[in-house]
């Protein structure tokens, strides 16, 4: 089935596939339509269709095992209230002295410990709302700061993005998880000198915007457990996530051959947390959220999955290479310029890191390209465009800030300016300074 479809076949799809979201469409959908218009386009049979949505929908399966299990983790970290004791301890300890520098740290810390990026901004921003109020910081340098440490968080998190950015390039998780993050410490580096920066432009937090911001939300007050027993779980997962890159690198054979996958470090993670915060009786509670909050990552993930099924056996990828080559454009930018991409036209860094390795790797990986460059590439590389107005997560922060379109998209290039750090850092590093 190698090369059967032409380019421009898979081009027409990939471009339906993402015109249909933009319409806003079912994304899953979207993506399906695509791959099997390209197909027929690119003149494949209907049979042969069918053989490249079931060839391309069965290569991300691995990565949906993982992405399931990562569910138990996110569920117990945001149902429990653990997310939020560790943000407000995290704001409480460094003072409203640092506040911009506590609020972006806190939404830094509560995605990478597996909270989606959104879910982290609704967790932090009434904390930073009142914070703000007091301290006179415009809604604008709050969202930045809010946002920008969430993208940060994002790259060296066990989150659905992490998971499909180090299973398209047959990674660990936990060698991903490493690499990214010098990135993301200058992505929260960049974070709060922007919001800094912004502290007096544009409307300044109100206690309203708090009384708003849990109308819109919805958000309940949890009884919050002690900040002790809610680190348990991130600080577990990491641990165990961390012991085989840590024995690679000194050297200590035993730690080096402790291999254990994601799959199971993240859900046992999850359960032992739960139990330290005494909340054994809610396991069935927990895993059900967090099943039903990776429901739609997974479907999407199909859907990735069937387009790039139908990339990779179009002649695409070998075009591409071609053109790059005769150009003399650096072959490393495929990578990151693919993350940049797919994230834009999606909203989504998920989505844009699955269809960018899930279409462009083989392409990305012929010019000599290391797989853990390219992943991180690809990966800080989906976190630039990935707030536009299409998006879910334009409007879930809008809503939590109590911010109109205007005030919103006010945001937008000071969060394009964070993902760019990270992105030029991240090139830097591991496409030129660094070969593996």
């Amino acid at each position: 089935m190698s090369n059967s479809v032409s380019w421009v076949g898979a081009l027409l799809g990939l471009a339906l596939a993402i015109g249909l979201i933009l319409w806003k469409l079912n994304p899953v959908y979207s993506l399906l339509l695509g791959t099997i218009f390209g197909a027929i386009i690119g003149g494949s049979s209907l049979s042969q269709t069918v053989n490249i949505v079931v060839a391309g929908t069965q290569s991300v399966m691995g990565t949906v095992v993982r992405v399931l299990a990562a569910g138990v983790l996110a569920g117990v970290m945001m149902e429990s209230g653990a997310a939020n004791a560790i943000a407000r301890a995290i704001v409480t300890k460094l003072g409203e002295k640092w506040a911009i520098l506590s609020l972006a740290l806190a939404t830094m810390i509560i995605t990478a410990v597996g909270v989606f990026i959104p879910v982290a901004v609704l967790i932090v921003a009434p904390i930073a709302l009142e914070v703000g109020s007091r301290m006179k910081i415009s809604k604008l340098a709050l969202l930045v700061a809010l946002s920008g440490g969430g993208k940060a968080g994002n790259i060296i998190s066990p989150n659905p993005n992490t998971i499909a950015a180090a299973r398209g390039f047959n990674l660990e998780l936990s060698q991903l998880m490493v690499a990214d993050f010098i990135p993301a410490l200058f992505g929260l580096a960049m974070a709060v000198l922007l919001a800094t920066f912004l502290r007096h432009r544009g409307a300044i937090a109100s206690m309203a915007d708090v009384e708003v911001n849990q109308k819109q939300t919805g958000q309940t007050k949890l009884e919050a457990p002690s900040l002790r027993s809610a680190i348990v779980a991130p600080l577990l997962a990491v641990i165990l996530l961390l012991i085989n890159p840590i024995g690679s690198i000194l050297h200590v054979s035993f730690l080096e051959k402790f291999q254990v996958d994601a799959m199971y470090i993240l859900p046992f993670a999850g359960i032992v947390g739960m139990l330290a915060m005494h909340k054994g009786d809610k396991v069935l509670e927990y895993t059900k959220a967090g099943m039903e909050r990776m429901t739609d990552v997974v479907l999407i993930l199909i859907g990735a999955g069937a387009i790039g099924g139908l990339i990779t056996s179009s002649t695409l990828p070998a075009e591409i290479v071609s053109l790059i080559k005769v150009s003399g454009i650096s072959g490393t930018f495929l990578a990151p310029i693919s993350g940049i991409l797919m994230a834009a036209a999606t909203a989504s860094t998920s989505t844009g890191v699955i269809l960018a390795t899930g279409s462009f790797s083989k392409a990305i990986l012929s010019f000599g390209t290391a797989p853990l460059a390219a992943a991180v590439m690809v990966h800080t590389g989906a976190t630039v465009i990935d707030h536009l107005p299409q998006g879910n997560y334009f409007h879930v922060t809008a809503n939590a800030m109590n911010m109109n379109l205007k005030e919103r998209m006010g945001s937008v290039p000071y969060e394009t300016a964070v993902g760019l750090t990270m992105t030029i850092v991240g090139t830097l590093i591991y496409g030129f300074f660094k070969k593996y």
